[in-house]
């Protein structure tokens, strides 16, 4: 996929005007940070053989829990800590059903997005809440780097979220654990692998990630939205899929979500540069699903014939 996604940005640069600008890439990153950073642990979720439907329902949540508690007067702290406690607790839930009661992770997800975003509408009883405490706008909206070459701090926390959960995968018992369990999960218990627990701190990982992602885009657009997030969770699969992710679990690089997040965002940029409307990205958006769908179902096909 890498080879693919050096092909498409050398046919859009060269093909669409400002495409290759500094300005426009900055605001491509920017738009595809939100995506990134919940595919960190995704790429967990579904390296581990399940997935998680909620992410966009608790990334809202996250937001407006923020934006209530700063709008109540409470410290930062808080506003900060209590969302990302709700979204560790939703992930536990999610985990322990999933993973202890032996319920799928299509139906236990749906269950929580549900809920999770009935949830958001009842804290914000239906409508937008705002944000004017500069302590937690900085959090979004802050940006580092010579005039005119800045980069904002949800790219940053992006990137250093790739390297995080990238080391934590690649360098650690628990992410060959993770890898373990998504490959053969009777295989890995055996081993000595605790694949409850092992898919509980996943799934925990997962919903803490979602509520804090929904905190920087909160900082960022200075409000919590309870009707934000949506369609969320086939961005970031389709992401973690195109960068060779196995839905079937037990194979996934951090790189290949890199690229397939950015795959992702040079699509999208480059239709909004032509002025595409927006019913032929969502068209787009489904094909790139269907896509990566089909190309990962090859490869399974491949391994388990080769």
């Amino acid at each position: 996929m890498a080879a693919v996604f050096v092909v498409l940005v050398v046919i859009c640069a060269l093909s669409v005007h400002n495409f290759a600008s500094f300005r426009n890439i900055q605001g491509m990153l920017m738009a595809v940070s939100t995506v990134g950073i919940i595919s960190c642990t995704m790429l967990f979720c579904l390296a581990g053989g399940d997935f998680d439907l909620s992410i966009g329902s608790t990334a809202a949540f996250g937001g407006v829990l923020a934006a209530y508690f700063l709008a109540q007067g409470r410290p930062l702290w808080f506003a900060l800590l209590i969302p990302l406690l709700f979204g560790a607790l939703i992930g536990i839930v999610n985990g322990f059903v999933i993973a202890k009661v032996g319920i799928n992770a299509l139906i236990t997800t749906l269950a929580t997005m549900q809920i999770v975003r009935g949830a958001g509408m009842l804290v914000s009883n239906g409508s937008s809440i705002g944000v004017s405490d500069e302590s937690f706008m900085k959090l979004g909206q802050t940006s580092i780097g010579p005039a005119g070459y800045q980069v904002g701090s949800p790219v940053l926390i992006m990137v250093a979220c790739f390297i995080v959960f990238g080391v934590l995968l690649s360098r650690t018992t628990f992410g060959r654990n993770i890898l373990a369990v998504g490959g053969n999960a009777e295989a890995a218990r055996l081993a000595g692998i605790s694949v409850v627990r092992t898919k509980i701190i996943v799934f925990m990982l997962q919903g803490i990630m979602a509520a804090f992602a929904g905190i920087v885009v909160a900082s960022n657009v200075t409000s919590g939205q309870p009707n934000s997030g949506i369609g969320l969770e086939l961005q970031v699969i389709s992401a973690c899929v195109l960068g060779g992710v196995s839905l079937s679990g037990g194979v996934g690089s951090m790189f290949g979500v890199i690229v397939g997040v950015l795959i992702l965002g040079v699509v999208d940029n480059a239709m909004s540069l032509r002025n595409v409307d927006e019913f032929w990205k969502l068209v787009a958006s489904g094909g790139i699903l269907l896509a990566a769908v089909m190309f990962d179902r090859l490869k399974s096909r491949n391994r388990n014939t080769g």
